[in-house]
C-alpha cells in the first residue's frame, strides 16, 4: 500500500540530466563539449516556464546542477560520460537537502562499454540524493525505457508529438507534476510498465499521420482517467543496438487498477497497429526523388537525405548524396534548376573558401572525415556565394555555387530546420526548384514551406532500412525483424516504488 508523505510547502528541487540520441551504426564518437553543459542558475535559463515571475518558478526552490544536451550523434566516449557524470554528481552532492529532482534527458544515449546509460547515471544520482527524494523524469518519445529506469523514477513522461512540437510542454508537465506531488504530500505513484516488441524509425511513426496519430491521441484519454497522473508511449530509438531498444508504455498514478488498465490499453493499441505504420512521406531512391522533383510543378520541392540525418544520429559528413547531385547533368549550368543542398562538413574546405573570400572561385575537398563507408571525400570547384560565422552547431558556414547547385559546407555538422538557416546565407529556399536537407521528417517550418516532398532512402548511420543495418543485441523476437512473431505478453508490470528493491525478471 503506498505510504502517505509529508506535504512540503516550498520544496527544494534540483534539475539534472545529460541528453543525446546516439547511433551505434555511425562511426562517430561524441565528446563532452558537444553537450554544451549549463550549470547552477544558468540551467534555469533553458526553460521558459522557469523564467522570472513564472508561477512554477515561485512554487519551488529550483537548484540547477548540470544539464547538457548534444546534437544527436555517435556513441558517447567513456571519458566524456565520466567527466559529465562526475561533475553532475559533485554538484548534486553539494546541495544540503533535496525534496525532489527533475531528471531531464533524451533517453537514447549510448556510452562506450555501458548499456542503459541513463539508468546507470540515475543510480548514481539516487545514491547522492538519497532514497526519499522524489524523481520526475522527462524524455523524448524516441528514448528507451528500461524497467530499471522506471523503478528509479517516481514520475516519468515523454513527448506526444513527432516532430516534437510539444517538447517544452512535456518538460513543464514533468516539473509541474513533481511540484504537485511534493506539495500535496501524496504517496509515491504506482507505475505500470509494458515493453512492446516493436522497433520502428521515427519517420514511420510520425504523429502527423495514422496510426501514430490515434495511438498518441489515446494517451490523453488515459491520462484523463481517474487515478492516473500521466501516461506515455515511447516508440524507442531504432538506430542503436542495445537490449533496451524497443517501444514501451508507462502509466503512473495513485490507482493500481487505473494505471494497469491504461497501460495495457495503450500497449495493445500500439501492437495492433504495428503493420499499419508507414513512412510520413512518399519514398524512393535519391535518383527517383530527383527525377520526380525535376518534372514536378511543385516549388520548392523538398527531398530528405535520410541516411545521414544529424538530428537522428548520423555523422552528417556522408558525401554520397551531394556526389550524386553534382553528377547530374541537369545542374551543370548556372541557368539550370536551382538546387540547395544542406549540408556537408569540411573544416579545411570552409577555411579555404573563407580565405579566398566572397566571389572567389575555389577548389576544395569536404566530407567523409568521419563516415567514409559509402563515399570518400568530395572535391568541388565553385564560387563562394556566402560566408557566415558564429552558428552554435556549424561554427562557420560557407555556400559554394557549383553550376546551379548551392552546396552548404560547414566547419561542424549542423541540421537545417528553419527558413532563416537558409536566408541568413543569402539563399532563397522558397524560390528554389529543389531543396535537399539531411533530415527525416521535415520540421514544421520546412513542412509548411514545401510544395512537394519525398524521403530519399539513402545510406548512412541512420539508414531507414532497419533490417539491413545488422542489429544483433536487441531482444528478439521483435517486429519488423520477425514479422510473423506470435503476439507478446502485454500484461502491465507493476514496478516497485523507487525506495524499495526492484525484484523479478528485469526484462
Amino acid at each position: 500500500m503506498p505510504q502517505p508523505r509529508t506535504a512540503v510547502a516550498h520544496p527544494v528541487i534540483a534539475i539534472a540530466g545529460i541528453g543525446i540520441e546516439s547511433s551505434t551504426f555511425s562511426p562517430a564518437r561524441t565528446e563532452a563539449p558537444a553537450f554544451h553543459p549549463l550549470r547552477g542558475r544558468e540551467v534555469l535559463t533553458r526553460y521558459p516556464f522557469l523564467a522570472p515571475d513564472a508561477p512554477l518558478l515561485a512554487a519551488a526552490d529550483w537548484r540547477g546542477a548540470l544539464v547538457g544536451t548534444s546534437l544527436p550523434g555517435g556513441t558517447v566516449t567513456a571519458k566524456a560520460f565520466a567527466e559529465l557524470s562526475d561533475e553532475l554528481i559533485e554538484r548534486l552532492s553539494a546541495i544540503p537537502h533535496l525534496d525532489g529532482l527533475w531528471y531531464d534527458i533524451h533517453g537514447a544515449m549510448t556510452v562506450e562499454g555501458i548499456d542503459d546509460a541513463e539508468a546507470v547515471l540515475l543510480a548514481r544520482i539516487r545514491a547522492a540524493i538519497g532514497p526519499e527524494a522524489i524523481v520526475s523524469t522527462s524524455m523524448d518519445l524516441h528514448g528507451n525505457v528500461s524497467r530499471e529506469l522506471v523503478h528509479m523514477s517516481d514520475l516519468i513522461t515523454c513527448y506526444r508529438m513527432a516532430p516534437h512540437e510539444d517538447h517544452m510542454e512535456t518538460k513543464e508537465r514533468a516539473a509541474r507534476n513533481l511540484v504537485d506531488l511534493l506539495t500535496a504530500g501524496a504517496p509515491r505513484p504506482v507505475k505500470a510498465w509494458v515493453p512492446v516488441p516493436v522497433l520502428l524509425a521515427g519517420e514511420q511513426t510520425s504523429t502527423r499521420i495514422e496510426p501514430a496519430k490515434s495511438v498518441y491521441a489515446a494517451v490523453h484519454d488515459v491520462e484523463a482517467t481517474d487515478g492516473v497522473i500521466d501516461a506515455a508511449v515511447w516508440v524507442g530509438y531504432a538506430w542503436a543496438d542495445e537490449p533496451r531498444n524497443r517501444a514501451v508504455v508507462t502509466v503512473t498514478g495513485p490507482s493500481e487498477s487505473a494505471v494497469t488498465a491504461g497501460a495495457e490499453r495503450l500497449a495493445r493499441g500500439l501492437w495492433d497497429s504495428r503493420r499499419d505504420f508507414t513512412f510520413v512521406a512518399p519514398t524512393g531512391s535519391l535518383d527517383e526523388c530527383l527525377d520526380e522533383a525535376l518534372v514536378s510543378d511543385a516549388r520548392p520541392y523538398f527531398i530528405s537525405d535520410t541516411g545521414d540525418n544529424p538530428t537522428a544520429g548520423g555523422a552528417g559528413d556522408v558525401t554520397w548524396g551531394l556526389r550524386r547531385v553534382l553528377a547530374r547533368p541537369e545542374f551543370h549550368q548556372h541557368d539550370g534548376p536551382t538546387l540547395i543542398y544542406a549540408s556537408v562538413p569540411g573544416p579545411a574546405a570552409v577555411a579555404a573558401a573563407e580565405q579566398a573570400g566572397l566571389g572567389a572561385t575555389v577548389t576544395v575537398t569536404a566530407g567523409a572525415e568521419v563516415d567514409d563507408r559509402h563515399a570518400g571525400p568530395l572535391t568541388m570547384t565553385g564560387l563562394v556565394h556566402a560566408i557566415r560565422h558564429g552558428d552554435r552547431d556549424a561554427e562557420t558556414e560557407v555556400v559554394l555555387r557549383i553550376g546551379s547547385v548551392y552546396a552548404i559546407l560547414t566547419t561542424r555538422r549542423k541540421p537545417y530546420h528553419h527558413e532563416v538557416d537558409f536566408t541568413g546565407l543569402g539563399l532563397d529556399p522558397r524560390g528554389a526548384a529543389i531543396v535537399i536537407v539531411k533530415i527525416g521528417y521535415l520540421e514544421p517550418e520546412l513542412f509548411d514551406m514545401a510544395a512537394g516532398w519525398k524521403l530519399a532512402l539513402t545510406p548512412g548511420g541512420v539508414d531507414q532500412d532497419l533490417v539491413r543495418l545488422g542489429h544483433h543485441r536487441i531482444r528478439r523476437p521483435m517486429f519488423p525483424f520477425d514479422p510473423d512473431m506470435a503476439d507478446p505478453d502485454l500484461t502491465a508490470r507493476v514496478i516497485a516504488p523507487s525506495n524499495e528493491p526492484l525484484t523479478g525478471d528485469h526484462e
